[in-house]
């Protein structure tokens, strides 16, 4: 799959309308019990992409960002206002946000998670494309310094130590990001007319597994 590691610009996809979506298989049996399962391990975020938009200027923006992705062919970063952070969207992200793993005295690379947690359920998101200067590593509650300790992979959210922490060792990590998406349709319908009366275009995005 081809991906572009450039970011739908920030400014149109503020005030867009999305969020996670799941798929779950429900069953119901005769007696009235249901039986309910999943196929998707983790779930999967949808947006529209035109609803940010504000006046012709952000129309030829998005014309151009579409154009250039070559519609559907190409997937693309995107911000999602609503969730971009490692830990409270009002803080900034502090290196004991996400609790990564454990050092074995031999593991080096360690990926970047977003648990979520409601009641004593988790879930563990993982976060492949975090963003440029934002990621902060711990130690053993202690700060890292990016390289000279650490090093991040921008494409795949995979951090990678210059020596693997030791046995037990809580490896921790905060950070801002971006969700890989791509268009989920390959046209723009866009009028002068409507718009100037407040319709805006309407243009799906989808998440894509990377």
């Amino acid at each position: 799959m081809s991906f572009h590691e450039i970011r739908f610009p920030a400014n149109l996809s503020f005030g867009s309308v999305g969020g996670p979506e799941r798929r779950t298989e429900v069953v119901t049996l005769a007696n009235g019990f249901e039986e309910r399962n999943t196929p998707w391990e983790h779930s999967r975020r949808r947006y529209d992409a035109g609803i940010g938009m504000r006046s012709l200027d952000d129309v030829e923006m998005l014309i151009a960002f579409f154009e250039a992705r070559r519609g559907q062919l190409h997937a693309f970063r995107w911000k999602d206002w609503s969730d971009f952070k490692s830990g409270l969207p009002s803080a900034d992200p502090a290196f004991t946000d996400q609790i990564l793993g454990w050092g074995d005295g031999a593991t080096t690379e360690y990926q970047l998670i977003k648990t979520y947690r409601s009641g004593s359920d988790t879930y563990a998101r993982p976060i492949q494309k975090p963003v440029e200067g934002t990621v902060k590593l711990g130690l053993k509650g202690d700060p890292q310094i990016e390289g000279t300790q650490y090093s991040v992979d921008l494409t795949t959210g995979v951090v990678t130590f210059v020596t693997a922490p030791e046995d037990g060792a809580e490896v921790t990590a905060g950070y801002e990001f971006d969700v890989p998406v791509r268009f989920d349709t390959d046209r723009v319908h866009t009028s002068v007319a409507s718009f100037q009366a407040g319709e805006a275009p309407n243009v799906p995005v989808v998440e894509v597994r990377v």
